[in-house]
């Protein structure tokens, strides 16, 4: 009985080595390892390797994205597709006709703040195959875990994209930038993009129910940090935070408008100058962080021939070996992230032309809206508050998409006036 026992416990434990194998060999040959599309896509019937777009689902994907970008977070998106009775994922599939994992929720348009930063964290809108998102323990073990990220496997370009880019990274930027309403129910545009100047921390919207619009402000969030180095107060109205972005935007605009091949050529001149030095220290760092990637494996080499020839006890081996592996990993991670940078900067000419075409786009602005506000601007900066004749003055740094802060004397060299 515990012969027949052990050996099906052994056959188990044998078939799912075989199975995870056949799994890996094809994950990394590039076939879809899940075995249902995301909701956005379905199986092609005549190809069940083979996705393609789901189009009234791609365009629920389409309308997430855009709220995220115009500044709402998951649950206010959820709220939204609630308000506008859209079907959720497990409805349209049970309409469709697709076999449905989850029960079925209470109401057709019940959509959860889960569901919608699940659709908002998925690289296959962009087109592209990812696997071995997740990874299962030991066969006796059911349950899928989740990988780390530089564990996926990214194929690029194998299905029809649902989202651009742009709107992509955009989309990951500001929800790295979660923005929560305040105790009242009140938002604010800015919130989650306005950081303070000296220490870039966020800055908090302040509001109570008994406030008026003109009475909200913006502090830093660190004056109000314990046991931390606080940071010196830096405090703007909300009201005069808009106006004056406001005003710069309407300035930008005005400047492409009249003087497009001027602010592209002053631009260019001033982006290559910063261009130069910035590239040079990242090139150097670079260069250091591969020099050290390689000291690392010939170290690793060294304590494993002085483990395996028993000059070196296993404790400390794999102490020693267990150190290096995490050096190398955050200098790889450091190094992708530079060579990202690096790549970025030498591709100003391009970013220029990008964010003219953005700017173009809203010549025509009556308002400032959340939706302009994140498709033009990454942050905006608060300095710490000046005397200026008797009257409390604040200025503002605004880092628009693409190109970064742009200096007045940009605007002076271009106009050939002071700006006003």
């Amino acid at each position: 009985m515990l012969y027949a026992r052990l050996t099906n416990e052994w056959y188990a434990k044998d078939t799912s080595k075989k199975i995870r194998a056949v799994m890996k060999s094809k994950g990394e040959s590039g076939e879809y390892l899940c075995t249902n599309p995301p909701y956005g896509y379905l199986k092609d019937p005549d190809n069940k390797k083979r996705w393609i777009v789901d189009e009234e689902a791609a365009k629920v994907v389409e309308d997430i994205f855009s709220l995220c970008v115009a500044g709402n977070g998951p649950s206010q998106i959820a709220r939204i597709l609630k308000n506008q009775q859209i079907d959720t994922p497990t409805i349209h599939y049970q309409k469709i006709g697709k076999p449905i994992k989850n029960c079925l929720p209470m109401k057709d348009y019940d959509w959860d703040q889960k569901t919608v930063s699940e659709i908002l964290e998925r690289p296959e809108y962009l087109g592209h195959m990812v696997n071995f998102k997740t990874h299962k323990q030991p066969y006796k073990i059911k349950k899928a875990v989740d990988n780390p990220k530089e564990q996926w496997r990214i194929f690029p370009n194998t299905h029809e994209p649902i989202v651009d880019e742009e709107t992509f990274n955009r989309a990951q930027e500001l929800r790295k930038n979660k923005r929560r309403p305040t105790r009242t129910g009140k938002t604010n545009m800015f919130s989650g993009i306005v950081r303070c100047a000296d220490c870039r921390a966020k800055m908090y919207y302040c509001t109570t129910k008994n406030f008026e619009k003109r009475q909200d402000y913006f502090i830093c969030s660190t004056s109000r940090a314990k046991g931390k180095e606080v940071c010196g107060s830096h405090f703007i109205r909300a009201v005069i935070l808009e106006q004056g972005v406001i005003h710069h935007i309407r300035t930008v605009m005005w400047l492409v408008a009249n003087y497009e091949e001027k602010f592209r050529a002053a631009l260019g001149a001033m982006q290559k100058s910063e261009m130069k030095k910035a590239l040079a220290s990242k090139k150097k760092q670079v260069s250091h962080i591969d020099r050290r990637i390689d000291e690392l494996d010939r170290l690793f080499k060294k304590v494993y021939e002085d483990y395996a020839n028993q000059r070196l006890s296993e404790a400390r081996y794999e102490m020693l070996s267990g150190d290096y592996e995490t050096e190398q990993s955050e200098l790889r991670e450091k190094l992708q992230a530079l060579t990202t940078e690096i790549e970025q900067q030498e591709e100003q000419a391009e970013n220029i032309d990008k964010f003219i075409a953005k700017v173009k786009k809203y010549l025509e602005m009556t308002e400032l809206t959340p939706a302009i506000l994140n498709d033009l601007v990454k942050a905006v900066y608060v300095h710490k508050s000046n005397k200026v004749d008797g009257k409390r003055v604040v200025d503002i740094d605004i880092s628009y998409d693409f190109v970064g802060i742009l200096p007045k004397s940009l605007f002076e060299d271009i106009k050939n006036e002071p700006m006003q």
